[in-house]
């Protein structure tokens, strides 16, 4: 007879990457509770294993000296190189087309040196509107660094009248009409504050059909979507890993140059000795000559210690299954949030979601618009034991993270949205 009794399983249960959760350090709320992060899209939690990761560098360093560039267990000569199969599967690429160094910012100039070559004809560079603000002044900078006035070269794509995010098709109108006068398009391949993903593909065919070149600042979608940079004809793009990768306050940062640079030692960058041929670098002599791939815009050495908590990371991004894996689930825990805050039945004028319902425009994240009240209600979650994101004017970044984020967790949300609406709406 029990037989015929429906059972419903939880969605926690059923979840394959489940156990993933207890591989990540999860903040304590007020009640000293585990709290509910919904700040991924910020600053990803740390892995446990990457204390370990660390101590056999610190190990290393204590017992070897200069002698670990050699002698440690992790061969520090060669430890970037040890990320790169990783990052390649990561984002959709060759193992020649990316290489891990620096930071974000510092990669972006370094790119945009090569692919912001302005002519007197071709001198715009498009950007979405809102950027976020690193991208917009690197690239003022580097519009004066070729002495242009960036009112003249920058130009800002908006949303139609009304919306919120923008069309894929405008993007693309807007490439033609700039036509012979664009030099170079480059976009975050998800908008920070609006959570919207971009059509990469899209965008770099229709650059490439107007002659520019395209580039993507993918801090917000490495780690986040399902990435094919190079089957997308992407020139370049570069992304941080302490968000969705969770590799530490100001990681290190990786870089992706197509594969048809791979071999233009006539391409125009900055050079450093780390860039340089390796297998005559430690002859000392003047006269650069890049190593091919992506491995030719190195300036430095390898940072070791934050190298080595992303590469722990990475082993969990592949155990997991990869970002195959992480998407299903990740579209699982946003399409739920989606539902339990339309579930709040308040209008559009109180309350609405500005990133793009369809999940193909979008990643782990949600951007809330609150009308009224919205500080109240962002102090009143954190309370809750529900850490998410604020931007100002008032705005509440929600961002699932599938490697430690659970349905339950999801539904604290839910469960505490609805107290607020009960409690605060009416009054």
């Amino acid at each position: 007879m029990n037989s015929l009794v429906p059972t419903t399983t939880h969605p926690d249960a059923a979840d394959p990457l489940a156990a993933f959760r207890q591989e990540f350090h999860l903040p304590p709320g007020p009640d000293g509770q585990p709290c509910a992060y919904f700040c991924g899209n910020s600053l990803g939690l740390m892995p446990k294993a990457a204390r370990a990761a660390v101590e056999q560098e610190f190990e290393s360093w204590e017992r070897l000296g200069v002698e670990g560039h050699f002698q440690a267990p992790s061969f520090w000569m060669h430890f970037h190189d040890t990320l790169t199969e990783a990052t390649a599967r990561l984002v959709g690429a060759l193992p020649l087309e990316v290489v891990v160094m620096n930071n974000l910012t510092v990669n972006l100039h370094l790119l945009l040196v090569s692919f912001y070559r302005p002519t007197g004809s071709r001198y715009k560079i498009l950007m979405e509107g809102g950027a976020f603000p690193s991208d917009q002044y690197a690239i003022e900078s580097q519009a004066r660094l070729h002495g242009l006035d960036p009112a003249e070269a920058i130009v800002e794509l908006v949303p139609r009248p009304g919306e919120h995010t923008l069309r894929t098709e405008d993007i693309e109108a807007k490439i033609a009409e700039l036509g012979d006068s664009l030099a170079t398009v480059l976009i975050g391949g998800v908008n920070y504050y609006t959570g919207q993903a971009f059509d990469m593909a899209a965008i770099a065919r229709a650059g490439h059909a107007v002659g520019a070149y395209v580039g993507f600042d993918l801090a917000h979608a490495a780690g986040n979507l399902e990435l094919h940079l190079h089957d997308w004809d992407v020139d370049f793009a570069c992304w941080c890993t302490y968000k969705y990768l969770n590799s530490g306050p100001g990681g290190t940062s990786g870089v992706f140059v197509h594969e048809r640079f791979a071999n233009r030692p006539d391409l125009v960058r900055l050079a450093g000795w780390w860039g340089h041929d390796a297998s005559v670098r430690f002859q000392m002599k003047k006269g650069f000559r890049p190593m091919a791939g992506a491995a030719g815009w190195q300036l430095s050495n390898a940072q070791i210690f934050p190298m080595a908590i992303h590469r722990a990371s990475l082993e969990i991004v592949d155990r997991a299954g990869g970002m195959a894996a992480l998407r299903r689930k990740s579209e699982q825990l946003t399409a739920r949030l989606e539902s339990l805050i339309h579930g709040l039945g308040l209008p559009a004028d109180k309350l609405e979601i500005i990133t793009p319902a369809d999940p193909t425009q979008r990643g782990c994240q949600l951007s809330v618009l609150v009308h009224e009240r919205g500080r109240e209600l962002f102090d009143f979650l954190a309370a809750q034991g529900i850490i998410a994101d604020w931007r100002e004017p008032n705005v509440i970044r929600l961002a699932p993270v599938p490697l430690y984020n659970s349905f339950e967790d999801v539904e604290r949300v839910g469960a505490a949205l609805t107290q607020w609406v009960n409690e605060r709406m009416g009054e």
